[in-house]
């Protein structure tokens, strides 16, 4: 009776994991998977004064497109060919203009507008979300010590789930 309900508990355990991956692809494919892979997400770290008091140096913005752009939207743009810093990524608010003639972008500390008029097809998104320090969190995550703890985890857990799968067939025999 006891064995029965170990495996009644443990086929619910593995559908119910199943499940929560299966859930957790289709929220990442619908709301975070970026451009590059067909989503509408993209991501951009702030990098520079421009935005200050609400978005500092190092900072994650998840941006996504939309299909127009309105006056007060903090958008990411990328700068139009043909100029010195060509496809760089900017952080900026719109303060004027429209989608035929381009926005009249500028950054929240800034006295000036930008000198680029971006267009729709240059607009990757706008502001969806902000992490704050997120920098600190992907330097962590890049680092060796990270690397080398995920890898032990692997291990461990192939380890543990090794020695059950060995407990159940002794137990079995």
């Amino acid at each position: 009776m006891r064995n029965n309900l170990g495996a009644a508990f443990e086929r619910t355990n593995k559908a119910g994991s199943i499940a929560l991956v299966v859930l957790t692809c289709l929220f990442w494919m619908h709301f975070l998977r970026p451009e590059s892979l067909g989503g509408r997400a993209g991501y951009v770290l702030v990098s520079g004064q421009s935005m200050e008091p609400r978005y500092h140096t190092g900072d994650l913005v998840l941006v996504h497109s939309h299909s127009s752009y309105s006056v007060g939207q903090v958008i990411a743009y990328r700068v139009p060919k043909g100029d010195a810093m060509a496809g760089a990524q900017v952080i900026h608010r719109i303060i004027g203009g429209d989608a035929r003639r381009g926005f009249v972008v500028q950054g929240d500390n800034r006295t000036q507008p930008d000198v680029w008029r971006p267009k729709p097809a240059d607009v990757v998104g706008a502001k969806t979300l902000r992490i704050p320090n997120a920098i600190v969190v992907l330097q962590y995550l890049r680092s060796p010590i990270f690397l080398a703890l995920l890898a032990a985890c692997f291990v461990f857990v192939h380890v543990l789930s090794r020695a059950g799968k060995d407990e159940q067939q002794a137990s079995a025999a």
